[in-house]
């Protein structure tokens, strides 16, 4: 495995020039393929001349024909799970189809690469000679179907299919880890916490956060090597996990701990971070999943159709953003993923994720994206001795002669001495990240100073709840370019529930 890695750093275009002569001879098989006229031998040129663009709504027509038991629709074989997004950032929710083969070549493959790649940066880990712990969420039966077909969070599809070598040592057992409730699946591990020896644990950093927090005020522990003597590695992703780490230290005070980013979403694991001194991470190009790219000053007229030829793994470059377009062995082709990544290096390939195609604010001509709030958060956190539980971020629109601004809705771990100087450098730091929003903002001409809302402990988490979003992989949504969630937050913090925290 790890010499297969090695010639994937050296000749990934060799490897995704494979997968897509593999991917497409599956889809001459399908429903799909013959809807577009794919035949056996087909070019990238043709493959992208003849297959638009689409994001999951121009793809759910084709996803529910499946989900309703039609066969061989977009994959040449059956398919009878559905991970269903539990993202915040839209109202409706995805069911992404999960083949066998993206199941076993694409996740447990990336999963079982990155354990291979970290016992060999350390090979005095005793990771294996405890339990990993994992946060799951549930499943149920997909009620379009014919009661042959599931759907829910990835994570507990990944559970209900795990091979063997994971089942062995995994904590808790199937029956507390698909548990729906998510209060009581937490109640339960909390109780068993002094059972199990951890050595590893993964998932999305702020609801890992959440639960080992509440392993310490269960046990009454400091620190969670009180519990788990032999704990050495979190493997993590879904959000960024910089405004956590000051957190994720306090609670695990020790030098042997350490930290693995993975690019591990619900159409396929991606990528991982290989070098613990290099925060980027390896592009998986043998994983049962094709890229292809587009420069974000592009999207648009890829959008429209106007541009069809992509970058590839052949092609990229590493001064652009751009945004990350998959065909994988899970039935996805040509599907815009939502995320927009920036190579570090090519050859190897590796990636850092610089936002969502989505996820920014641009009310006033901004153009603020994700990674330039995560950022500033970041850096301006550490200088206040401040960590951030949670925040989102919405525009306050101009009423009136007043200017627009930013409202930052941020639920501290660890507030600063002073929210006046915090918010000031806040603002500060985003001017220097982001050239169109510091002209917004030079001399008040668009934009006022951004303010920020203290909320209350708890205050998202309760959000979370009436949404019916607690836990797996749910998260908050950073930016938004409209009031829905902010409004929401704040009717919670201004309610009896906000005020008696």
């Amino acid at each position: 495995m790890l010499n297969n890695l090695e010639e994937n750093r050296k000749n990934p275009v060799h490897f995704q020039q494979k997968l897509f002569s593999n991917l497409t001879e599956s889809l001459c098989h399908t429903e799909f393929g013959k809807e577009h006229g794919i035949k056996r031998g087909i070019s990238l040129y043709e493959f992208q001349n003849s297959i638009p663009l689409r994001d999951y709504d121009n793809f759910e027509p084709f996803i529910e024909r499946v989900r309703r038991g039609e066969d061989k629709v977009l994959w040449d074989k059956p398919t009878i799970w559905f991970a269903k997004s539990s993202g915040t950032s839209t109202a409706r929710s995805k069911f992404i189809p999960v083949s066998s083969e993206s199941l076993h070549s694409c996740h447990f493959s990336g999963m079982k690469k990155m354990l291979a790649t970290y016992v060999a940066n350390n090979p005095d880990s005793r990771i294996f000679d405890g339990d990993t712990l994992t946060l799951g969420g549930s499943v149920t039966v997909d009620e379009l179907g014919t009661g042959k077909s599931h759907y829910g969070d990835l994570s507990a599809i990944l559970l209900r299919n795990s091979p063997f070598w994971v089942e062995m040592r995994r904590v808790p057992g199937q029956k507390t880890a698909l548990l729906s409730d998510f209060e009581k699946k937490v109640e339960e591990i909390c109780k068993n916490a002094h059972r199990y020896n951890v050595t590893n644990f993964s998932g999305v950093p702020s609801w890992n956060l959440v639960l080992m927090r509440r392993i310490l005020e269960y046990t009454g522990k400091k620190t969670l090597h009180e519990i788990w003597p032999n704990l050495e590695l979190f493997m993590h992703g879904g959000i960024n996990f910089d405004p956590y780490r000051s957190e994720f230290k306090k609670i695990i005070p020790s030098e042997q701990m350490r930290y693995m980013e993975n690019y591990n979403a619900s159409e396929g694991y991606f990528a991982f971070q290989d070098n613990p001194l290099d925060k980027s991470m390896l592009l998986l190009t043998d994983n049962g999943v094709f890229y292809e790219f587009i420069p974000m000053s592009r999207l648009n007229e890829a959008l429209s159709g106007r541009y069809t030829n992509f970058d590839t793994t052949e092609t990229v470059n590493t001064t652009e953003n751009y945004a990350v377009v998959i065909t994988t062995n899970g039935g996805l082709w040509r599907y815009l993923l939502g995320d927009c990544v920036r190579f570090t290096s090519l050859f190897p390939h590796k990636i850092i994720i610089s936002g969502r195609t989505q996820l920014f604010i641009n009310t006033f001509g901004e153009e603020l994206m994700i990674n330039n709030a995560e950022r500033a958060m970041t850096t301006v956190c550490e200088k206040h001795s401040a960590s951030v539980a949670n925040y989102t971020v919405a525009p306050l629109f101009m009423e009136g002669n007043s200017k627009g601004a930013h409202q930052w809705l941020i639920e501290f771990s660890t507030k600063p001495n002073d929210i006046t100087d915090f918010t000031f450098d806040l603002d500060k730091e985003l001017r220097s990240l982001n050239s169109d929003y510091d002209a917004k903002r030079n001399n008040n001409v668009t934009m006022s100073m951004p303010e920020v809302v203290v909320l209350n402990d708890g205050i998202f988490y309760e959000w979370m709840r009436q949404k019916g979003k607690l836990g797996g992989q749910n998260k908050v949504p950073r930016l938004s370019g409209e009031r829905t969630y902010a409004d929401q937050l704040l009717e919670i913090q201004n309610s009896s529930f906000g005020k008696v925290l």
